[in-house]
């Protein structure tokens, strides 16, 4: 990918979001310890929604990359989540092209907004 929009990235970080551990687009996908403390079932419920969320606003989406969203989930409270760009599996440096899979490692790490 050459393109460096922000519509570019959104495209990528939403297709890594929604595609499971198969995803295609380097990156890791993370639970902190508070989302794994819940039951499992709520887990699941969790890991669907940040799979399907749409709801993005220029509040919560200022730069229009989809890397950021939050919702409520009954008996777990406020959840979010967020995506980082790294240069490579190391995680040691940022990414100076997430709209590039080659250059960038994507990490979205689903969190309790207490653990923010």
């Amino acid at each position: 990918m050459t393109t460096t929009t922000p519509f570019a990235i959104a495209e990528l970080n939403d297709r890594f979001r929604k595609e499971g551990p198969q995803s295609v687009i380097p990156g890791r996908k993370f639970a902190t310890a508070g989302i794994s403390a819940l039951p499992i079932e709520m887990q699941l419920v969790i890991w669907a929604k940040v799979g399907a969320f749409d709801d993005f606003t220029e509040g919560n989406d200022p730069y229009g990359e989809h890397d950021f969203g939050g919702f409520e989930v009954p008996g777990a409270g406020r959840i979010f989540w967020k995506v980082d760009y790294y240069a490579d599996r190391t995680m040691q440096q940022g990414s100076e092209a997430p709209n590039d899979t080659t250059r960038s490692y994507r990490v979205l790490t689903v969190m309790r907004a207490s653990e923010y």
